[in-house]
């Protein structure tokens, strides 16, 4: 190995300094621990001949080429003065004095000139750092040289704050002292951070442990027990001090900075003798990697969390923290303390795994505690998406040293899809809660106040299927933002929730609104309540892709509270129509349209509510109730309940045609589907009507070819209307509609469309009316 660099230009009043501190003097050469820049390191015994300014410390004890008394001789003073007056102690550590020309080994110091002294010699103090005096002093003993060597010097130091460099990774370790410290005095020096003294002489002491055994073998004296147990508490003090530097490096780094190399050192150097006796059995470097590990967890735990009473946003705020205090602590990690460690450490490497490890526990521990829905999307958030981006890990005063490979939190196993699961477990949570609220808030500001809904676009409306569509679509706008993954699951939750909400909402309903039966208002309750779920349903159309199986179902739960709000306004109009249908083809009716008047109006408000309604529903609504009004008017014919006589059939059937002209068109204009329907009441009035019932039977064919289920007892119904119950045209007339009916056979019109099928019949009940025509033409006279 090459010489370390000659530093016999240096003045010796700065390489070396003694101090007097608490009664005593001690003497420090610049780091032997840290070679000068440049300089390749090397055994010192190598370079002992090759320089003559720094020659290694003689040991303290009495031996060739020491003094006659050692300098250790009274190291007790040391110990023995510690309680001097504080003032005293602070003056001689803020004036200390320069070096003298006593004995190199003569070396003791208070503990804040130590850590200045070791910082200077190692040229970790930046120029900015260092005060106007110290650098002066600096100046005056360097050597004067030619003016243009000193420039060089001002452009290196220029070069030197700009760019770091990493510290090397080989080292020269001192020569070990011929006879070390005591016990007590060692410890001294590790509580003091006098780390290099107390590493050496600790080394020194286990050497002599290592010789003594060999010498010993097995059967080891009870002093080598004593001194192997002394060695394990200095060993655990030292590890102890080392642990404690390096997990405060960042949060005090003022104080520890410059401890940090001789710190490395340590490491590298009981790496190094791992194998031999007398150490400890662990490694060094792991215990290094537990204390910056350690500091992080502190680094971590610092960051201010609120309490939910306080700040709803506590959560949100608090990772927002700890992402900045994350990239402020890395940032001083790369910056500054990496350079206090060589490239083996790999020290911003270790530092952000420390980070993965740490956080993922802490957010460990806060999802235990969060249950909003709010808190846990910012934690998921946060973890996919946050810690990765330019805002932490992936922070441009961060690269190129994090790649896109080691950007990720270490979570344990499940803990992400856990998180996840427990996120939906809260969305469909809150989605019940505001679908009952929705209740709530229509009972608060309709039901309760007996309020009209609103028309929008000529509409009845309420909003709230537009409230539970923002609802959903802003979940799953959410969680896509996380992943596709979730954005699956959400949208299954939100539709399994909302799968419920027809039969509920039907239920408050029901029990709070069957009061204002038969009201006006409570018509317009129903339909209002058919138009919004009918566009809820369409909104949530736009997930069937995603998720076929929920729409689906809560497509059949839709179409089922829909069509028990419609047969509630079906059943209402019947009820409503009902003793105004039966007073149709009575003596009345033919005297008075009153009845008809009233069953029109009711007919034309239907029409208005059909005009209300939403198109899907209302042509099967209109055509329900069209069919419902046409087989009551024409089944009041089959009833018996009147039989015009004295030529009154004619103006009955002119009632009837006119009359049904109204109804057709007002179906018509509800677009009724049952077109087929609209014919039956000019069929039957011409039957009724013809002034000569001979001509009768030539009026049949229309009703048997539009109405296949025109049976023959309705034709004697509609007869016996007219006032034609018997005689001769009666048979005549019934044996033409035998006869049509047996030449139109399947040719008739479609048999599925049903009229008079099951139209009640009121049976004549005269033994008379259905005996042969010879039996009773002799006594019929002629009509």
């Amino acid at each position: 190995m090459s010489e370390m660099k000659d530093s016999s230009s240096e003045s010796p009043d700065e390489d070396t300094v003694s101090i007097k501190s608490m009664g005593i003097m001690q003497s420090f050469r610049r780091s032997p621990l840290s070679p000068g820049k440049g300089s390749k390191v090397t055994r010192k015994g190598d370079s002992a001949g090759n320089e003559s300014g720094s020659q290694p410390p003689p040991s303290p004890s009495p031996s060739g080429g020491s003094p006659a008394v050692s300098p250790w001789k009274n190291i007790g003073s040391l110990f023995q003065r510690k309680e001097r007056d504080e003032s005293d102690v602070a003056s001689k550590r803020s004036h200390p004095v320069k070096r003298s020309n006593t004995d190199p080994n003569m070396s003791l110091s208070s503990e804040s000139f130590v850590r200045r002294s070791i910082r200077r010699s190692m040229k970790l103090v930046s120029k900015k750092d260092k005060e106007p005096s110290s650098r002066q002093e600096l100046l005056q003993t360097v050597s004067e040289g030619p003016q243009e060597e000193k420039k060089e010097e001002k452009k290196e130091e220029k070069k030197e704050e700009k760019t770091e460099e990493e510290l090397e990774e080989m080292y020269m370790l001192p020569e070990l002292p011929h006879t070390p410290l005591s016990v007590m005095q060692i410890s001294k020096l590790i509580e003091m951070e006098v780390l290099e003294e107390a590493h050496l002489n600790l080394l020194a002491l286990r050497q002599e442990f290592q010789q003594e055994l060999e010498r010993c073998g097995e059967d080891s004296p009870i002093e080598l027990v004593k001194k192997e147990k002394d060695l394990n508490l200095l060993y655990g003090d030292l590890r102890k001090k080392v642990k404690g530097i390096v997990r405060d490096a960042n949060s005090l780094p003022s104080r520890n900075k410059g401890l940090l190399v001789p710190v490395a050192r340590i490491i590298q150097e009981e790496e190094r003798r791992a194998e031999e006796v007398g150490g400890l059995p662990d490694s060094w470097m792991e215990a290094w990697r537990e204390a910056v590990g350690e500091g992080v967890q502190v680094k971590v735990a610092s960051v201010h969390l609120e309490q939910r009473e306080q700040n709803t946003s506590r959560l949100s705020v608090h990772l927002g923290l700890l992402g900045k205090a994350i990239v402020e602590d890395l940032e001083n990690v790369k910056k500054e303390l990496r350079w206090s460690y060589p490239p083996s450490f790999r020290a911003f490497s270790t530092y952000v795994k420390s980070y993965h490890r740490v956080v993922g526990q802490h957010l460990r521990k806060l999802e235990q505690q969060v249950t909003e829905r709010t808190e846990l999307y910012a934690l998921l958030d946060w973890i996919i998406n946050r810690y990765k981006s330019e805002k932490i890990m992936g922070n441009e005063s961060l690269q190129p040293e994090i790649g896109d490979d080691s950007k990720d939190l270490q979570l344990e196993e499940n803990f992400l899809e856990q998180l996840k699961e427990k996120y939906c477990c809260r969305v469909k949570v809150d989605m019940r809660s505001a679908l009952d609220r929705i209740t709530e808030v229509e009972n608060e500001d309709f039901w309760m106040h007996r309020k009209t809904p609103e028309m929008e676009e000529n509409l009845l409306n309420s909003p709230f299927h537009f409230d539970i569509w923002t609802n959903v679509k802003g979940n799953v706008v959410n969680s896509r933002r996380i992943d596709a993954q979730l954005e699956q699951k959400v949208i299954t939750s939100c539709l399994e929730e909302l799968k419920h909400f027809p039969k509920r909402f039907e239920s408050e309903l029901r029990r709070l609104c069957s009061a204002l039966k038969p009201q006006l208002l409570w018509t317009h309750y129903q339909i209002t309540y058919i138009n919004c779920f009918t566009a809820l349903q369409q909104h949530m159309e736009e997930y069937l892709s995603a998720c076929p199986r929920e729409v689906e179902d809560f497509r059949k739960e839709v179409k089922w509270l829909i069509v028990t709000l419609l047969q509630g306004l079906e059943d209402q109009f019947k009820e409503d129509v009902k003793p105004f249908l039966r007073r149709m083809m009575t003596r009345k009716w033919l005297t008075s349209d009153d009845d008809f008047n009233q069953l029109y109006s009711r007919t034309k408000l239907l029409s208005d509510h059909c005009s209300a309604m939403t198109p899907p529903h209302v042509q099967e609504f209109a055509s329900h109730c069209h069919y419902h009004v046409v087989r009551e008017y024409i089944g009041q014919l089959m009833k018996n309940n009147y039989s015009c006589k004295n030529r009154k059939q004619e103006s009955a059937a002119a009632k009837i045609r006119r009359q049904w002209e109204k109804l057709v068109n007002e179906f018509q204009d509800m677009t009724s589907t049952h077109e087929w329907l609209n014919s039956v009441g000019h069929d039957l009035s011409d039957i009724i009507g013809q002034k000569n019932k001979t001509d009768i039977k030539d009026h049949l064919e229309p009703v048997v070819l539009n109405y296949p289920d025109f049976s023959r007892k309705h034709l004697v119904a509609v007869l016996s209307f007219r006032g034609l119950m018997r005689g001769r045209e009666h048979q005549l007339i019934l044996q033409r509609f035998t006869e049509l009916k047996k030449k139109l056979g399947n040719a008739s019109g479609d048999k599925t469309q049903v009229l008079f099928g099951d139209m009640q019949v009121t049976v004549n009940t005269d033994c008379l009316s259905n005996l042969p025509f010879s039996c009773l033409s002799f006594l019929l006279p002629d009509s």
